[in-house]
């Protein structure tokens, strides 16, 4: 199996190096005229895209929701709830990128293996019945259940007319452990360092944003678990090229969201509170709705404790930390700089950053598409197929961006009230439009190129890090360092470059200046993805 890795392993690496290389120059007119053909690829990406754009959206709509809501309460609590978000969303995107994203590779890769295990099971069975001397001809009929999941290696091997309903995939077992923990720890960090996290935001002890958004945040982190558990599992489903199980649960617990946030809000009059409670709940409503699924798909027990891959997640995981730290913390600085301009500035700041992220999500959905599918052509090694994917989906990413700039300079301008009723927030709120209109197609390449880069770089890491160490030769893995050292010396550089124009422009600018700098950010995200 070792020896399998390794040729797979260099197979990519010359792919990559010949063909991703001349890429940029070709990326966007290469076949340009296809970027809407319905072909066997661009249903595929479509399949597997717009479920997950819906998905990735529908958390950031219904935290818009929340917002409109909350704004309706006040800017000062409107500001509190947008500083607590950034603390919230900090702490958890350290530990969600990472463990979505190389679960999401290396189920795909296990999935992927385990089918060309069973092909070759049949092929074999084939041949042997073909010749076993009987006179009458005999014909091969595998026993499937086309309503009942593919099995595994692991329980396809010696019986190629047996096939389990459940697939056996370590990964997703192991993404599910480490999960958990990691929400129960983030869950206690939040709620024992609530007000020195807040107070680092800008929130002094004397400000009147202190008591609400340290309401938020503690009950907030309450849901902690929840949401790593469930973005753990659709890490798992995503490597199946499932992204609609995600969809159905998350609209379902984004409803009750919805419903719940009104009633808890002004029926009961627990303000900041009720929106709180009624999100943790909307996730843990999720967690159960994925878990339901995926305990009838697969083998969530491992045979043997040792099955487990936590090494490989950990292995995987460190500059992927490094990475998602570095390319968060400029947002999460922004909001701190708003924070410190006041309670209005920070409300406006609020409004604009969420429908920037929610709309920005959607070319998401593509980048999820991008990644399972090379991951899994890398794993079959069919590389024009993953040329081919790469070229259409950044493609369909830029035209997705320039539609985004519309919409939202139209919906953003005419839907204000919607959000706050307060006159001098609306007009704050007035400022950061033309920014967060005119970066989404800069938001949207930038997105996309995350999902082309890491899910040709992080096959390859993961395909070395499965092969013994004998079978490692010095070349190989130093081209493999070379991709994974690239990428999160580029994005640490960005992010660098960028929390000083942060500083900067946000100290002579106020409000706009934070809005140039955060486009700064996103420009050299996507010129960067460009460039790798």
């Amino acid at each position: 199996m070792g020896g399998f890795f390794i040729l797979m392993v260099v197979d990519a690496i010359l792919h990559l190096r010949k063909n991703f290389a001349k890429m940029p120059l070709q990326v966007f007119l290469k076949d340009f005229s296809d970027v809407f053909k319905k072909d066997e690829l661009g249903v595929e990406i479509a399949t597997i895209a717009l479920p997950a754009a819906l998905a990735l959206t529908a958390d950031p709509i219904a935290s818009l929701i929340d917002t409109a809501f909350i704004g309706h309460i006040g800017p000062v609590e409107l500001a509190a709830v947008g500083v607590a978000i950034a603390v919230f969303n900090q702490v958890s995107k350290i530990a969600i990128f990472p463990l979505v994203s190389v679960t999401t590779s290396f189920v795909a890769e296990e999935d992927a293996a385990a089918e060309s295990l069973i092909d070759k099971s049949r092929d074999i069975e084939i041949t042997e019945r073909s010749f076993d001397g009987n006179d009458e001809e005999e014909e091969f009929v595998p026993n499937l259940d086309t309503d009942k999941a593919p099995a595994t290696n692991s329980s396809y091997i010696g019986n190629t007319e047996k096939v389990y309903e459940r697939r056996h995939i370590p990964s997703a077992s192991s993404a599910l452990i480490i999960g958990a923990v990691l929400g129960l720890v983030q869950a206690l960090f939040l709620i024992f360092a609530a007000k020195p996290l807040l107070g680092y935001m800008g929130i002094k002890s004397d400000s009147p944003m202190l008591t609400p958004a340290r309401q938020y945040l503690t009950l907030r982190s309450l849901g902690a678990p929840a949401v790593l558990l469930s973005l753990a599992m659709q890490g798992v489903f995503r490597g199946f090229k499932d992204t609609k199980t995600p969809l159905y649960a998350t609209l379902v617990g984004d409803a009750a969201n919805i419903i719940l946030d009104p009633i808890f809000i002004f029926t009961f009059r627990m303000g900041v509170s009720g929106a709180a409670i009624a999100h943790v709940i909307s996730q843990y409503l999720i967690s159960l709705i994925l878990l339901w699924t995926l305990i009838g798909q697969v083998d969530l027990l491992p045979p043997r404790i040792k099955d487990l891959q936590f090494g490989r997640f950990l292995k995987n995981g460190f500059l992927l930390l490094l990475r998602v730290i570095a390319a968060t913390f400029c947002v999460t600085l922004a909001a701190s700089m708003a924070a410190r301009l006041g309670s209005t500035s920070m409300a406006a700041f609020q409004i604009c950053l969420q429908v920037w992220l929610a709309a920005s999500l959607l070319a998401d959905g593509l980048a999820v598409a991008g990644q399972a599918i090379l991951a899994s052509a890398f794993a079959k090694k069919d590389f024009d197929k993953a040329t081919a994917t790469a070229s259409r989906v950044l493609q369909l990413g830029l035209v997705l961006g320039l539609v985004l700039s519309v919409l939202v300079a139209v919906v953003l301008q005419l839907a204000s009230r919607l959000f706050t009723n307060d006159v001098n927030v609306r007009q704050i709120l007035s400022l950061g439009i033309p920014f967060v209109a005119g970066t989404q197609p800069i938001n949207a390449l930038a997105f996309v190129f995350d999902g082309v880069n890491f899910g040709a770089s992080d096959f390859v890491y993961s395909a070395y890090s499965m092969a013994p160490p004998f079978g490692r030769s010095e070349d190989e893995g130093k081209y493999i360092w070379e991709f994974l050292l690239l990428a999160s010396c580029i994005i640490v550089l960005v992010s660098f470059v960028s929390i000083l124009c942060v500083f900067l422009l946000s100290s002579t600018n106020g409000f706009v200046g934070l809005w140039v700098a955060l486009s700064i950010f996103m420009t050299l995200r996507a010129v960067a993805g460009f460039w790798r």
